[in-house]
């Protein structure tokens, strides 16, 4: 297959071009990154490109059989209203370029990232992909950037929405950010550590996403989830258990909020999410459970 990914150069897109190019699969990437520390092999080509404006990268989208839409830049600062249009910005105007420059052919199919956060925060409910969207900031941007994805349908595109949660994996992601503050004996859940915590080995994602392409009968939003979500506080635990450092040490839910405000708030959200979909059509994961996943990542 000839498959491009916007994004190419992040945590995600590095290990999707990988694992593409081992199964022998043609690799376009675009980010605005340079390339310098990008992948060399002869089925891959990187173009530096702002994706939020058109320009030529669109043109490398002529004559693929798939695209993953991967672009979007971290969520993880302060909610400034300028930082608030960056996010969604960067995800929106992403999306609709490339709609835009996808070719009408019913052998195309767009897989494009979404996350769980667009379920808002819903406690102990079981998140299926049939439940409807929150009403909190990221939900409203999860929303939007669905809806410019399913545009491609008038192009007679199949268009999956990927749901992302909490992706786990090594020398970046989630766990590049928790590990640090454990090795230092400062880990712990936030807040009560009650909230529901969906997540996904990095693994496990990109076999999903290969899956997706693979079964024309799947389209429309699909969790990219484990079956087995946890609670923060059993997170905490397992990661110190593993690290053989304490996990007593939770970051009040008051300061969350003060320092970190709108943001803070998401990560006391609660999203209960499980992979109807996916498991529907008979996908295995290789990691379903959090104390093997996490075992892998840090051991490996």
């Amino acid at each position: 297959m000839k498959i491009f990914i916007t994004g190419g150069s992040g945590f995600i897109g590095r290990h999707l071009t990988n694992y593409l190019l081992r199964k022998g699969h043609q690799v376009t990437a675009v980010a605005r990154s340079s390339d310098r520390k990008l992948i060399r092999h002869d089925n891959f080509h990187y173009i530096s490109a702002d994706t939020t404006q058109g320009g030529i990268w669109q043109e490398a989208l002529k004559g693929m059989d798939a695209a993953v839409n991967l672009a979007g830049i971290s969520i993880f600062k302060r909610w400034t209203p300028t930082n608030k249009k960056r996010i969604y910005d960067s995800r929106i105007l992403t999306t609709r370029n490339l709609v835009e420059s996808l070719p009408s052919n019913n052998r195309v199919v767009l897989c494009s990232t979404s996350a769980v956060g667009c379920y808002g925060n819903r406690g102990d409910d079981l998140l299926t992909e049939s439940e409807p969207f929150g009403t909190d900031f990221l939900a409203g941007v999860s929303r939007d950037w669905e809806a410019e994805a399913f545009k491609a349908k008038d192009k007679d595109v199949r268009v999956v929405t990927m749901r992302f949660s909490i992706v786990l994996g090594k020398n970046g992601g989630a766990m590049e950010k928790m590990v640090p503050a454990f090795r230092f004996f400062v880990g712990g859940p936030l807040g009560d550590g009650k909230q529901w915590f969906p997540w996904i080995h990095i693994d496990d994602l990109i076999s999903a996403i290969m899956f997706v392409m693979e079964n024309k009968g799947i389209n429309g939003a699909v969790n990219f989830c484990s079956p087995n979500p946890v609670r923060n506080r059993e997170l905490a635990e397992t990661l110190g258990h593993i690290l053989k450092r304490p996990a007593f040490m939770p970051a009040p839910a008051f300061f969350i909020r003060l320092f970190l405000g709108e943001l803070g708030s998401s990560f006391l959200s609660s999203q209960r999410t499980v992979p109807d979909k996916l498991l529907a059509y008979g996908f295995n994961f290789q990691y379903p459970d959090i104390k093997e996943a996490i075992r892998n990542i840090l051991e490996s």
